[in-house]
């Protein structure tokens, strides 16, 4: 508890800033997941398309999985203007939710969604959609959601019309998805969820996942229970965007560089109500991993401005470089970096 109480520490005071120039989130050497509900994108034309572009762009995410996004061709104009991004849509029709990410540093493996049938219409009115692509040697599940909107606060499991209890069908179906479908995959949840992680047990749609602690975390749970000038929804405010993740992803989640972050976009953009009036009404959510390296012999990861040593194995034997496996790279500045060598 305390190293991730640390880890939101460091995420606030990477934040800071005077404009958006000054924002920032990924490196090359972790990986990032964003979540964003983008607010009827664009809220303003193409003043929201110009902050969009610049927001993207300088957080450097590798993935951004997105909310709420209306015009489609004006998001793949934005998108085209950012070097080496590319995105991808399923949904036909407004409020989409969409993938943005970077084709240099992770390659699609897959994407498609799913509970796209009628049956799954009221716990589901916008389908999860699913990316599952590699990086660095890893793959990863990514699962992008948009939950219904509203409703009191309190669980009615007799009302399929209750929103409550829609959300806690979605989290029922999904959770069964995942357990079936993704046994021992990195999988990642992120989106729009609509509702607090802190509910008292009675009406709290996220449960079944909050008890399975053996399988799932809320890398964001810290957030919630924090104070709510870091919530993702400030004008309720509440903290409604959330990213989970399976055990697969809990060692690199407890690594130092890892953190999670509601980031306050708006700190770097004067004011809450220049932000909310152009940009959207929540904050993104924004996961990053800190993972082993890997490499292979055509593609190396270098480090600038040090100088190679050697390399051992795990016997501690000094090899070539580009050997297979597990090996340690020892640098001029003191530096010891794990690399996983693949063909």
């Amino acid at each position: 508890m305390r190293k991730l109480l640390f880890l939101l520490m460091v995420s606030s005071q990477l934040l800071n800033g005077q404009s958006l120039e000054d924002l920032h989130f990924g490196t090359d050497s972790t990986f990032e997941v964003v979540s964003w509900n983008i607010e009827w994108f664009p809220k303003n034309g193409q003043t929201t398309a110009n902050y969009v572009q610049t927001i993207l762009t300088n957080l450097q995410a590798d993935v951004y999985a997105l909310q709420e996004i209306n015009d489609t061709a004006l998001l793949k104009s934005v998108v085209a203007n950012i070097p080496g991004y590319e995105c991808d849509f399923k949904s036909t029709y407004y409020g989409g939710l969409t993938f943005v990410y970077n084709a240099n540093t992770v390659h699609i493996n897959d994407k498609y969604e799913i509970y796209t049938s009628q049956p799954y219409w009221n716990a589901f009115p916008r389908s999860p959609q699913i990316l599952e692509l590699t990086f660095m040697g890893e793959d990863y599940v990514i699962i992008n959601n948009h939950f219904k909107c509203c409703g009191d606060g309190a669980l009615d499991t007799n009302n399929s019309s209750d929103e409550e209890n829609r959300r806690l069908t979605a989290v029922t179906l999904l959770k069964q998805y995942i357990d079936s479908s993704f046994t021992n995959e990195r999988v990642i949840v992120a989106g729009d969820l609509n509702d607090e992680l802190t509910d008292n047990l009675i009406n709290n749609v996220f449960q079944s996942f909050i008890d399975d602690t053996a399988n799932y975390l809320f890398s964001d749970m810290l957030i919630s229970q924090g104070n709510s000038a870091d919530w993702s929804y400030p004008t309720w405010p509440s903290h409604l965007d959330h990213i989970l993740i399976t055990n697969e992803i809990f060692a690199d989640f407890s690594k130092p560089n890892s953190i999670v972050s509601c980031i306050r976009i708006d700190d770097y953009m004067s004011s809450w109500n220049i932000y909310d009036n152009n940009v959207s009404d929540h904050r993104p959510v924004g996961l990053k991993l800190e993972v082993d390296a890997v490499i292979s012999f055509t593609h190396e990861l270098e480090i600038s401005d040090i100088k190679l040593i050697k390399a051992v194995d795990l016997l501690g034997k000094e090899v070539i470089k580009n050997t297979k496996g597990i090996l340690f790279y020892i640098y001029d500045n003191g530096s010891v970096v794990k690399r996983i060598v693949v063909e």
